[in-house]
């Protein structure tokens, strides 16, 4: 956590900071006993091992709005209340994730070293627009929605395929039964769907088969979602256009298959990370542990 967001927590609680990618699974010794709430993220978590060393927890938060790693069963079986960020870092999450999509179509870090070097236009690829191309989202949640807000801007057809069928969208929005027929439709594929054992690889070789050659990926929900052997394959033999990833597997080591290829565009995961997305996580997280001891309905249960 950035110093401002620690020191806002230590002024409500009596903090004990242990940042780390990894579980502990053999806990934090007598600290442990003193924890009553947690706050974690998605791709870091909170297993049932660490939970057994935490006694007095009653509540477990993640950060943003992925929870694949906390084991919500477990917490419910002690009546620990899970929750979660969802939609406080939405915006910022399709911002950047929007720059991903131009950024891969447009080829822009590549113009930007090419100008650099001097290579003017005429030796240089010509590249799609991307104004009235199909968007097709996997996973319409409040990340989703915000980037079909901006496809909007850019006068795209929306396509989605969710858990199920929104009811509260704008009519021109098409709903697919299965993700490999929305591929077959869309000319460029957002993944925003959240990781777990539900969503593992469902980004594989047939999808991106589905996709086709003019066809681009951006993925900005969980790297687990997209089968990395598959999409080094398909970026390698032309499968598909190009890709934009802001997430991947093995984070956070570089994605070994995939950074020798110039038809893809790379971020550390990053893309819910700004100022004001830092300020709203943080502040979802304090409304929801007030709500808790004020006996509330927390903002966001899992």
């Amino acid at each position: 956590m950035h110093p401002e967001q620690l020191s806002e927590l230590q002024t409500r609680f009596d903090v004990i900071y242990r940042p780390s990618h990894h579980p502990t699974p053999r806990g934090w010794g007598p600290d442990g006993e003193r924890v009553r709430f947690v706050l974690t993220n998605g791709s870091r978590g909170m297993s049932a091992a660490e939970l057994a060393h935490l006694p007095n927890v009653e509540l477990v938060s993640a950060l943003g709005a992925g929870y694949e790693n906390l084991d919500v069963p477990a917490m419910r079986a002690r009546n620990i209340v899970a929750v979660n960020g969802a939609g406080a870092n939405a915006p910022t999450v399709a911002d950047q994730g929007f720059a991903l999509l131009l950024a891969v179509i447009r080829r822009i870090p590549e113009y930007d070293a090419a100008c650099r070097k001097g290579v003017w236009r005429d030796a240089l690829p010509m590249q799609p627009g991307v104004a009235g191309k199909k968007l097709g989202i996997v996973g319409l949640g409040a990340v989703g929605r915000q980037f079909a807000k901006r496809g909007e801007g850019f006068d795209m057809q929306i396509g989605y395929r969710n858990r199920n069928r929104r009811e509260d969208l704008p009519a021109h929005y098409r709903y697919f039964d299965d993700v490999l027929s929305l591929a077959q439709w869309a000319d460029i594929l957002v993944v925003t769907a959240p990781g777990g054992p539900e969503s593992h690889h469902m980004i594989d070789a047939h999808v991106l088969r589905a996709l086709g050659e003019h066809g681009y990926l951006v993925n900005l929900g969980r790297g687990s979602v997209v089968d990395t052997a598959a999409l080094a394959d398909a970026l390698r033999r032309g499968v598909i256009a190009g890709a934009g990833l802001d997430v991947y597997e093995g984070e956070p080591s570089p994605p070994a298959a995939l950074i020798d290829l110039q038809n893809i565009v790379l971020s550390p995961h990053v893309t819910g990370r700004s100022p004001e997305a830092e300020a709203a996580t943080l502040a979802m997280f304090l409304e929801n542990t007030r709500r808790y001891q004020a006996g509330e309905a927390v903002l966001t249960p899992l």
